[in-house]
């Protein structure tokens, strides 16, 4: 159904149109299919490499979704009403989570392959992995990440499916419903969200810990949320869509959110790493030993700049904050750095899999672009229909009026 509203008495269609679904359905079904065949070769060629980039890719996308599940929340806690016209695209990618428990297959199957933890005897022979046999075992592992999973999806289904059908209803009710699934889900959340980067990342190196790292990993992903969200909104208004529902003062305000969370990974980031340098213990150490000498020296002060000093400075000016050009620019650029902080994060454990403690390069490989490329055209292939199937923006909602009359002060 097409449905309308006006806005300075300018009315916008609130339904994707055909040629601009069928162009972007084509991209995203031509790189996923073509991403699959390529991961098919990949696997056949070196199935090591292509666990180690599966684990990329799946990290990488998922951690967007889980960004959108968080934010979508904190919008119907504090009654937000600037972002009600942007908030189905966040609902929607919160909605393509239970795809998340088919493309965490690949990750269950390879668990020999990417975790070192699987090798039982190297359990056994090591008193402080003996400690944790039970926690890291294989059965448990998948257990815990089947559980997160679930979590996501059955919170995302329901704050979506909850919002298209206030279109019809129009109900105060369903904001009540909204706002009582978001309470405990944020809770659920940010707990299941730091357990699964420990699971899925931190255990790479199964003595290494920081109790601040799950907010390391969701920060990352809300940041490049928000990043897909200006690339929509941006990419929807070139098309001739919601030019006077989405306007110059919501992308203001979008840019607010990329700059805050800009400063607050890099917040994150140095509290991380101060406190595991202050402390100077070697369990703890040895992560950014590993991440500060020969090529991966360099690739830790490209995040350092890439991540925080260059769109700090791009966002500082308020006039950056309301000029679309920039903020799609910045929005690749962090969907780029993005890909840096993960591979960061991951690649430089597997050389110590196979005893290579001082090798200092990095072995850079066209599966680690590829299964990025597979799985986020996956979820967004996904996203795309469900965003096809209802109106893009919750018409329902009773701020939405307010928030089309949005405007900072």
């Amino acid at each position: 159904m097409i449905t309308h509203a006006t806005h300075e008495r300018v009315t916008d269609s609130y339904q994707l149109n055909d040629s601009t679904f069928n162009k972007i359905r084509t991209l995203l079904l031509a790189v996923a299919v073509v991403g699959w065949i390529l991961c098919a070769v990949g696997y056949f060629a070196d199935p090591k490499q292509f666990f180690h980039s599966y684990l990329l890719g799946f990290s990488y996308s998922t951690s967007i979704a889980l960004g959108a599940l968080f934010f979508t929340m904190v919008q119907y806690l504090t009654g937000s009403a600037w972002s009600v016209t942007v908030r189905r695209f966040m609902e929607t990618i919160t909605s393509v989570l239970p795809l998340g428990l088919l493309l965490f297959i690949p990750v269950a199957i390879g668990f020999g392959y990417i975790y070192s933890y699987a090798d039982t005897a190297m359990v056994h022979a090591d008193p402080v992995l003996r400690l944790k046999e039970s926690y890291l075992s294989k059965g448990w592992f998948l257990t815990r990440s089947i559980i997160y999973l679930s979590l996501w999806s059955l919170w995302g289904y329901k704050l979506y499916s909850n919002s298209v059908a206030q279109d019809q209803t129009k109900s105060l009710e369903n904001m009540h419903t909204a706002s009582r699934w978001s309470a405990p889900g944020l809770l659920m959340a940010v707990l299941s969200g730091s357990l699964a980067s420990f699971d899925w990342i931190m255990s790479l190196n199964p003595k290494w810990y920081s109790t601040i790292f799950g907010l390391y990993y969701y920060v990352g992903g809300a940041w490049a949320m928000f990043s897909v969200l200006i690339l929509v909104c941006i990419g929807l208004r070139k098309a001739g869509m919601l030019n006077h529902t989405i306007t110059l003062e919501h992308f203001h305000d979008l840019g607010k959110w990329q700059f805050a969370l800009t400063v607050f990974w890099a917040y994150i980031g140095f509290s991380q790493y101060m406190l595991i340098w202050y402390a100077n213990i070697p369990e703890e150490t040895i992560f950014f030993r590993w991440r500060s000498f020969g090529q991966w020296g360099g690739w830790s002060l490209l995040l350092l700049f890439g991540h925080f000093v260059i769109p700090f400075l791009v966002l500082i000016p308020r006039a950056s904050k309301r000029n679309t050009t920039i903020l799609g620019a910045v929005a690749v650029w962090v969907l780029a750095i993005h890909f840096v902080d993960q591979y960061w994060l991951i690649m430089p454990n597997f050389n110590r899999h196979v005893g290579l403690e001082d090798d200092t390069n990095i072995h850079f490989h066209w599966l680690d672009i590829v299964t990025v490329a597979t799985v986020f055209a996956s979820y967004g292939l996904f996203f795309w229909q469900r965003l096809r199937s209802h109106a893009l923006v919750p018409v329902g909602d009773p701020r939405f009026e307010q928030g089309l009359e949005f405007v900072n002060s």
